[in-house]
């Protein structure tokens, strides 16, 4: 079943940390983390928590379990509302405190973490960024997709289910992506999403437009939803895009960036009859940002330059700051082209 990838934990409120904690631990075991792996991850949900009751306002941790090229990992995005840190380098440093502790923070949750990014601007805040492996961190040379995906995808706060979802299938040529938003929120806005994705499992079409046209008849008896489809074909290099309804996509180059167009409709109520896939030859582009409208519209990192050069996750995150708003489900999706 299809659902957020992420749980939201207010981290400004000490009274939430041991939530966070239970629900990270209960991520682990289930994911048959061992004790050793279980008790390092304690330790950095605590330094997290630590250091944004410390140091920020309106902190909130991210938590998901994720499964990836038969690797498993608990990811945990902190996100804040802080002064932000002007001097990175200097407050990773064993010792280094503004508030009179011992300062081991941001080095421990370093170390422990099997992959570790931070970014942090003046009066913004800070998204940081720790996955740790099930079973350690991932020998160097192991295969890489040709697209890296990284998703954010968090319910409407007091929701249980999430009606936004995602799913990606990878060959050794073809990369299809679905990012659907079933219309409201809560239990029937994800059976939609599933019932949608389930349909885009079984499609053998490569066309985003057919497997649309697939789709809609599998979800008439659902709400609906609206859905952006894309299929990247390694050996052509391009990218074919088409989606019906308001999701928002972005193709983003070293130079310019370009926003394929949408057609109106539901998915599973009324589509156009008329559609075309729109192509892009993707050695323009190195990402391709997808948002549902849990996300403000307006949104852009085009302020924000430095973070292109962060992992997709502490960008996703960085848009989900920045432009969620929060009375909806909220999904983010980047995907990365690798040469």
């Amino acid at each position: 079943m299809v659902d957020a990838t992420h749980k939201s934990f207010d981290a400004s409120d000490r009274s939430h940390h041991a939530i966070l904690k239970r629900e990270v631990q209960r991520l682990a075991i289930a994911a048959q983390f061992t004790e050793k792996r279980r008790a390092e991850l304690d330790i950095v949900v605590a330094e997290i928590t630590s250091n944004f009751y410390k140091h920020a306002k309106g902190g909130e941790v991210l938590a998901g379990c994720f499964r990836e090229d038969g690797l498993v990992y608990v990811e945990l995005i902190g996100v804040d509302q802080g002064p932000g840190m002007t001097d990175l380098n200097r407050m990773m440093a064993d010792g280094y405190s503004t508030k009179n502790t011992l300062g081991h923070g941001l080095g421990s949750i370093k170390r422990l973490a099997d992959t570790f990014d931070i970014f942090s601007l003046k009066d913004w805040g800070t998204v940081l960024l720790a996955r740790i492996f099930r079973d350690g961190k991932p020998v160097a040379g192991t295969p890489r997709r040709h697209t890296q995906i990284r998703p954010v995808v968090v319910a409407k706060p007091k929701e249980m289910h999430s009606g936004d979802g995602y799913y990606a299938t990878c060959s050794d040529r073809y990369t299809k992506i679905i990012l659907a938003d079933g219309l409201g929120h809560g239990i029937e806005a994800n059976i939609a999403t599933n019932e949608a994705i389930n349909a885009f499992k079984e499609c053998p079409h490569l066309s985003p437009v057919e497997i649309i046209r697939f789709i809609h008849p599998q979800v008439r008896k659902t709400r609906g939803l609206v859905a952006t489809i894309v299929v990247i074909d390694d050996h052509l290099k391009q990218l074919h895009i088409a989606g019906v309804g308001n999701i928002s996509a972005r193709l983003v180059g070293a130079t310019h960036s370009r926003s394929p167009i949408s057609y109106n409709g539901i998915i599973g109520h009324n589509i156009p009859g008329t559609m075309r896939d729109q192509v892009f030859d993707f050695d323009a582009y190195q990402q391709l940002i997808l948002c549902s409208d849990g996300i403000q519209s307006r949104w852009d990192l085009n302020q924000i330059a430095a973070l292109m050069r962060h992992d997709l996750s502490v960008q996703a995150a960085a848009v989900y700051k920045e432009f969620g708003r929060r009375t909806d489900d909220m999904a983010v999706l980047i995907a990365r082209f690798i040469p």
